[in-house]
Formats: C-alpha cells, structure tokens, sequence
C-alpha cells in the first residue's frame, strides 16, 4: 500500500503555457516488481564435493544488475576517487534508493544516480551494505517518433504515444535511471494519475521557473497534447498507460532517450 506523504514534488512539469504548480498530494506507487528477487550482492556460491567437471562458459545472467542502497553510502567520481555525492538508503521522495549497474571494475560498481549530471555516472564500492537483483525490463522513448516503447526480457509489452520537450526547452537524451513511482490521487493534476520520476534533469529551465529541474513520465490533464512538442522536458501519455507503467516498471529500470 502506498505510504502518505507530505512533501512537495518539484519535479520538472510539462504544460506548454501557462507552467504549474508544485505537486504536494503525491503518494508511493511501490518499487521492485514481482519477478525482482533481492539478494545480498556478495553472496558467495557454496562449495560443492565430487568429480570435478568439465568448466564451460557461464551462462548470462537475465536482466541487468540492479542494486538498493541499505544505509548511507559515498558515491565516487571514479573507482578509488573523490566522493562526489553521499547516497541515503531513501530517495528525495522517500523511495528506496535503487540504482542500475552499467559498469563494474576490480570490486566497484558504475552506477546511474539523479545525484549526478546527465551523462556522468559514479561508483560505489562493491562490498558495500546492498541488495541486488537482475532487473528484466528497458524503457526506449524516441524523441522523433514521439513515442515510449517497454520491454521485458527483450519482448514489448507497452508502446505508448507522449509529449516531448518544446523546442526551447527540449526532452534531454541519454540514459537514465527510474527514481520513483509516483501517484497524485488528482487525475485532474498537470501530472495526471502517476508518475515515473526519472534520474534525468533539465538542463535549460525557463528564466524564473521555480519547479525544479527533474524529468518524468507522466499523466497529463491536457491529453490534446499528446505527440506534440508541448512540455517543458518531461515526457507525458495517455492515462491508462502511464498507470499500467508505473505498476509494472520497477525501480531502477534503465531508460534511453533517444532524439
């Protein structure tokens, strides 16, 4: 069940004109998805007796590494290098911090983390306190198609159209991190239903512009807009698929924006 919360969402909203507010009636949605398993990252194979057999190559692992930070924890530059950011075992929205692995070198781990810029990632020593598990779901949106595609185990399981960034204040590509699941009790919010809050930022926030820099996946109380350049960054679609979105993507997916 979502927890209640109090604190403002100043994630980067998506009306083409007149803007909104700060969103402040805006629950959990939940976080690792049924098929995730967490387990302690260092867990050791156990021994085994008997002949020995003949050694061929491992099988690969489904899904990428994906792994929950448990207690505060330093993020570096570079393995062995300055401390860039100090994660907490809870996200700016109170979720789980969870973080994709897209690198791993001599007992460290690259990650993807809204506490850096778009584009950089930092690291973390592998043996610290961590859970972890192997997420099988991507999120592919394309900027030119106008379009969000998600797989699970390299099969589609949801195409949706959106909304992309306007020309002044385009949807920044790269590849990002699912932060947090999101719901707003308020369809008739600018967010709509739900939101999936990514790990990206905007760099190019309108003069004045109080809201914050944080890009999202989001229901939309304006679903005329839909497939046009009409938000501020954000990438927002019809209600019935961000919804089925945010239950099913699990914290921690990997997503690619694409131009």
């Amino acid at each position: 069940m979502p927890v209640r919360r109090r604190a403002f969402l100043p994630l980067l909203l998506t009306l083409s004109v007149t803007g909104c507010a700060e969103l402040g009636n805006v629950d959990r949605a939940g976080g690792v998805a049924e098929d995730d398993s967490p387990t302690p990252l260092a867990e050791s194979p156990r021994a085994t007796t008997g002949p020995a057999r003949q050694a061929g190559p491992a099988p690969r692992p489904a899904g990428r590494l994906t792994v929950q930070v448990t207690r505060s924890a330093n993020l570096h530059a570079r393995p062995d290098g300055p401390v860039v950011a100090r994660l907490t075992a809870r996200s700016e929205f109170r979720s789980p911090t969870v973080l994709p692995v897209v690198r791993q070198r001599d007992g460290w781990l690259g990650v993807i983390s809204s506490a850096l810029p778009n584009g950089r990632i930092g690291w973390i020593p592998a043996d610290a306190r961590l859970r972890s598990w192997r997420t099988r779901y991507r999120v592919d949106a394309s900027l030119s198609r106008r379009e969000v595609v998600v797989r699970r185990a390299g099969e589609v399981v949801q195409r949706f159209p959106v909304a992309i960034g306007s020309e002044s204040t385009p949807t920044p590509t790269g590849v990002f991190a699912v932060t947090d699941k999101l719901e707003t009790h308020d369809p008739s919010s600018p967010y709509g239903c739900c939101i999936l809050a990514l790990s990206a930022r905007q760099p190019l926030t309108p003069q004045g512009w109080g809201g914050g820099d944080r890009v999202a996946i989001h229901a939309t109380n304006l679903p005329e807009t839909i497939g046009t350049r009409a938000s501020l960054g954000c990438l927002r679609g019809p209600t019935e698929e961000i919804g089925r979105l945010v239950r099913s993507v699990p914290i921690g997916t990997l997503v690619r924006i694409r131009s």
